[in-house]
């Protein structure tokens, strides 16, 4: 990888960054420098957030057909060309990011796009995955890479496929989520959550049963899952049955009513969710310096914190996630109950853990 060479903006001291970083701890004076990524989603907005939330009406809307995209990055963001080939030379690291942006809708997002590169530079630099085991899916790649919902489910698939005891795996989603009612009585709160492709008008969105089947149940004894899923409504996006509460400090239950069976098979499944099932979360420029460059709240603050602290545990993880929202949010003037009121759905929620196990959040550290 080419390095910048990059001077503090406090002492002046030069240190070499990757092109990908937006922020460098100064070697001598210790001081943070933030950085815009030269990378950034296109077609920027006088708004300084987009909320993840499209209008019900947009169901009802007549589908029509994508126009094809000409991608505005230098190269495709993948390193991976085949499936099958990863499947014969696969490492004990495999990971598949999807970006959405529905670039072609009202409700497009400016963000996601940005998060999958940053997650990439993360699980490569900090987690040592290995660049042909990370599947990017896009709008901007081709083929079986375009995040359409037959795709991502063949993907979801592709992940998990093979899986042994040693195995990390990790499922990051940035995009629209949604919710709808549940049929089935295996949901407390009576919803179904979801995440959308690019093409849910037309094929339908990805539940979180199907979600689960895919990726929860396939994992043997020694195999661990991570999902990350920036989008709205996602909190229990995996239905797995345990649920830690943050501010009781306690993991609450989660089983479904029907008592059907949502577990591993033998693995460990986590995820973070960027918040609770009933809850927006923010596509948002407010964690930006200088130019508007947007991102999803929760994947800015976590790969931040992880870069800031690669030893951090689960617990110490969510407490500062959720400090650096508390900040945000503060300072837009949004903790009154008067601009609640007005402001409500842009108040950037807490980000959420769920598990398939019980663990001690205090001790167990964050590895990817």
């Amino acid at each position: 990888m080419n390095y910048d060479n990059i001077k503090c903006k406090t002492c002046g001291a030069s240190t070499l960054v990757p092109p990908t970083a937006y922020q460098q701890r100064c070697s001598q004076c210790n001081k943070i420098n933030y950085m815009t990524p030269k990378i950034q989603q296109p077609s920027a907005n006088n708004n300084n957030d987009q909320y993840q939330c499209p209008f019900f009406r947009a169901f009802a809307s007549k589908c029509c057909k994508d126009k094809k995209l000409k991608s505005p990055y230098p190269g495709s963001l993948n390193n991976i060309h085949s499936s099958s080939d990863t499947t014969s030379r696969r490492s004990n690291k495999r990971a598949l990011l999807c970006g959405v942006t529905y670039n072609t809708r009202k409700y497009k997002l400016k963000g996601t796009v940005n998060d999958v590169i940053n997650m990439k530079e993360l699980l490569i630099n900090q987690f040592h995955y290995p660049p042909e085991s990370i599947k990017v899916m896009t709008e901007y790649e081709k083929g079986e890479f375009i995040p359409t919902k037959e795709n991502i489910k063949n993907s979801l698939k592709w992940l998990v496929d093979g899986c042994k005891a040693g195995d990390s795996l990790v499922f990051y989603f940035s995009g629209h989520g949604l919710r709808q009612p549940d049929f089935k009585d295996d949901e407390k709160d009576g919803f179904d959550e979801t995440i959308c492709p690019v093409d849910f008008l037309k094929e339908g969105m990805i539940l979180d049963n199907d979600i689960n089947t895919d990726i929860v149940k396939p994992l043997k004894k020694g195999v661990t899952l991570h999902a990350i899923v920036d989008s709205c409504h996602s909190g229990t996006i995996l239905d797995l049955v345990h649920v830690y509460n943050h501010h009781k400090a306690m993991w609450e239950d989660n089983s479904p009513p029907s008592g059907i069976d949502k577990g591993t098979g033998g693995g460990l499944a986590i995820c973070i969710s960027a918040c609770n099932d009933d809850k927006l979360a923010a596509d948002t420029s407010a964690f930006g310096t200088g130019q508007k460059t947007m991102n999803g709240a929760m994947t800015f603050i976590l790969c931040r914190a992880l870069k800031q602290n690669p030893d951090i545990t689960y617990g110490a993880l969510l407490d500062t996630m959720s400090e650096a929202i508390q900040q945000v949010n503060a300072h837009r003037c949004l903790q009154s109950s008067i601009c609640r009121k007005i402001f409500r759905h842009k108040v950037i929620q807490e980000p959420m853990l769920s598990s398939s196990e019980k663990f001690d959040v205090n001790t167990k550290k964050f590895i990817l």
